[in-house]
């Protein structure tokens, strides 16, 4: 099968093959303009939207968009890997080999001898097994601990981690009590006659021991914050839908009015 055939194919057993045939071709010369000028730093935010909008999918539950949300990611990976073909580096082949052999590695209670029952046997082993190919014995525990992840992820992926080894709050108490601590030092600081000095640094510290309370609350930060903008959004869009109704608009109402009209779209919901 010639190039060509390969992108017209609707095989089901060679969709993969046609995705890969797509993208070389439109990295080719008279291909993609847009595509052939792309590279892997160019490509970082396309990759970071994709997987958030598969995100929204997948909380949606919604099939059809899942599906294509998916295959975004998908697209991103295969650009990826046609990029670094071109210049030898490695191909999608190496990536799928790749994840195959360190999944086999990694379970071998399944492709091997080991014997883990439970989950949290699995993840012990993952996480040993781990140690021993990154030779992390010989780096600080949290070494690379969610690199390249946003903020709030992260933050809680080092705290449990952390955690893992007894570096943590008998429980919830605890850590709320170091939210009041964190938010009675940016009290303070905001109170005094110089305060941007050290704000910024104890408002991280306070965004942090939140972070810490939601964890041990059983709560995933990332999910609570997305639940916070989507109410803002919805009551916010009320808003401005109140204030359409009331002959006013948001370019022209102050900040007075907008509460008012805020305070009724809370009490529409």
């Amino acid at each position: 099968m010639n190039d060509q055939e390969m992108i017209n194919c609707q095989d089901p057993a060679l969709q993969m093959h046609r995705l890969i045939a797509i993208m070389k071709r439109l990295r080719a010369p008279h291909g993609c303009p847009w595509d052939a000028e792309q590279t892997h730093k160019s490509l970082i935010c396309n990759m970071i939207e994709e997987a958030y909008e598969a995100v929204d999918a997948i909380k949606s539950d919604d099939t059809a968009q899942m599906r294509e949300e998916l295959g975004d990611v998908l697209l991103q990976v295969v650009f990826h890997a046609e990029i670094a073909s071109e210049s030898n580096r490695f191909t999608f082949e190496d990536i799928a080999k790749e994840v195959s052999d360190k999944l086999v590695r990694r379970h071998p209670h399944v492709f091997g001898s080991s014997n883990a029952a439970t989950t949290e046997a699995v993840l012990t082993q993952w996480d040993n097994i781990k140690k021993q190919e990154k030779g992390a014995e010989a780096k600080p525990y949290l070494h690379g601990t969610g690199k390249g992840l946003p903020a709030l992820m992260r933050a809680w992926k080092l705290q449990k981690k952390a955690a893992k080894v007894g570096f943590d709050w008998p429980d919830a108490d605890g850590a709320w009590q170091k939210v009041r601590e964190e938010l009675a030092e940016c009290e303070e600081i905001v109170s005094s006659s110089n305060h941007d000095a050290h704000l910024e640094e104890e408002l991280g510290d306070l965004m942090m021991a939140v972070v810490n309370f939601c964890r041990l609350k059983g709560f995933d930060p990332e999910v609570v914050m997305e639940s916070a903008n989507n109410k803002f959004e919805r009551r916010f869009g009320m808003m401005e839908k109140l204030l359409s109704q009331g002959g006013g608009s948001l370019v022209d109402a102050d900040l007075e009015t907008m509460e008012q009209y805020w305070q009724k779209a809370k009490e529409a919901e």
